[in-house]
């Protein structure tokens, strides 16, 4: 492949300059604002990134033939406020990536970030992006494909879902996107044998899985267990959720709105003093300040609430040994459909939205993860070390990662992942005649019409 210069904005631990590196490219120019990054960056790449982006003049970023940039995502994703555009601390952070595109003119642009950047706004967010970019639109000349990939669609074990944007100043045609594939993956592949420095489940992780365990085996074998996450504190709540919310009826009624209700876990309301004390006893998503709540949730409360009804006379005596944990361990997420139950067997992992298992074939997402979010190789009763995480990224070429375990969960959950990045930039290099000969007929243009 012919060589070509390439520029990496919003580096993080530099999953483009892996990817672009191994294909003959060289790093001319990259910028991460956080200080630790930066230095481990130079470490790693011997260059040391500028700061912040938006300190950059474009006119100072060396020319270069393509530009990566896999520019903050939690302004557009689903588990964030969705401020997009909005967000002036990192979601107007793109129209410094498009000032630089502007300037330097780089015949190609490789963009990553949620999916939900796509659909953010109703849509408007990525009209906004493609009419800065995209040709056919009037904006910056380039023309430009979006496609979902996921890790997992190229073999390796971990279901991340991220949305490409690729732009080329030279037609795309003949652009297609790498063949992605069904092929069965499994963890096991990037996992060592019990290495001394993971990190051991606390006492309290261990009794709240032990006893989820007891739950998957009170369930009788003709029971299958829904798809739905299981939200314990709907089994023998009352209170009104389709026609009115807890919140309507408060804002309406007072105290008196919450009476002859029940709570999480079946907490009769009317026998609590006072409304604090009856609305601390609502599940924690039924406080939502909503005087109607959405669909998706309407339809959860509604299967949690019929499954417990189906199912109490084994539940029942189970239920009580689940209100010692919190509120996010008193759910539980079952992606093991047909499987052995036995908790043990799988990968776990503890989200916001509860405890998840799921198959040794379908790792869980990594995130900008807390110590405790990171994934539990059951088996093994661990959880995961940043080295192993770092595989499921493609990043294992890298020499350093951060010295701290939090830190580094919290890099990688951020990473852009190597291998994937790679095979896009392929398949857009693949487009090109060479990447000298399409600068060499920009440059003789821009003389000439400078010359006219």
């Amino acid at each position: 492949m012919q060589p070509f210069r390439f520029v990496d904005l919003f580096a993080g631990l530099g999953g483009f300059h892996l990817a672009l590196a191994r294909m003959g490219g060289e790093c001319v120019f990259a910028a991460e604002w956080k200080e630790s990054l930066r230095d481990l960056y130079e470490t790693n790449f011997d260059l040391k990134p500028e700061g912040d982006i938006r300190k950059v003049h474009p006119k100072d970023v060396p020319d270069h033939d393509i530009l990566t940039a896999g520019f903050p995502c939690q302004p557009f994703s689903k588990a964030g406020e969705q401020l997009g555009f909005e967000c002036t601390e990192q979601g107007n952070l793109f129209f410094n990536v498009a000032a630089i595109l502007k300037k330097k003119k780089p015949t190609y642009f490789i963009l990553e970030n949620v999916p939900n950047l796509l659909k953010h706004d109703e849509g408007r967010t990525w009209e906004e992006i493609q009419k800065i970019l995209d040709k056919s639109k009037s904006g910056l000349g380039y023309n430009i494909r979006a496609e979902r990939l996921s890790p997992h669609h190229f073999g390796i074990p971990q279901i991340r879902e991220r949305v490409y944007i690729v732009g080329s100043l030279l037609p795309l045609d003949n652009f297609e996107w790498p063949k992605t594939s069904d092929v069965e993956t499994n963890i096991d592949t990037v996992l060592d044998d019990n290495p001394a420095e993971a990190k051991q489940l606390s006492v309290q992780v261990k009794e709240c899985l032990e006893v989820w365990n007891e739950f998957l085996k009170a369930c009788p074998p003709e029971v299958e267990l829904p798809s739905f996450p299981l939200w314990s504190m709907e089994w023998g709540a009352t209170y009104p959720y389709e026609v009115t919310t807890p919140y309507a009826r408060k804002k309406l009624l007072g105290i008196d709105g919450l009476k002859g209700f029940k709570g999480s876990h079946g907490t009769k309301l009317g026998y609590l003093r006072t409304l604090e004390a009856r609305w601390a006893a609502l599940p924690s998503h039924a406080r939502a300040v909503e005087m109607n709540f959405p669909k998706w949730k309407q339809d959860f409360i509604r299967q949690n609430r019929q499954f417990y009804e189906d199912n109490r006379i084994w539940i029942d005596p189970w239920l009580p040994k689940i209100l010692k944990f919190p509120s996010s361990l008193q759910k539980f997420e079952w992606n093991v459909k047909g499987g052995k139950r036995n908790i043990w067997d799988y990968v776990i992992q503890f989200r916001a939205s509860g405890v998840r298992v799921k198959r040794r074939t379908t790792a869980p997402s990594l995130i900008a993860m807390t110590d405790t979010q990171v994934p539990i190789i059951g088996w093994q009763k661990r959880y995961m070390t940043p080295r192993e995480c770092a595989r499921l990224q493609s990043l294992d070429g890298l020499k350093e990662l951060p010295k701290s375990p939090s830190q580094a969960f919290a890099a990688l959950g951020n990473a852009v992942n190597s291998n994937v990045a790679e095979m896009v930039a392929r398949a857009l290099l693949a487009t090109r005649p060479t990447v000298q000969s399409s600068n060499v007929a920009r440059q003789r243009e821009t003389e000439t019409l400078e010359w006219k």
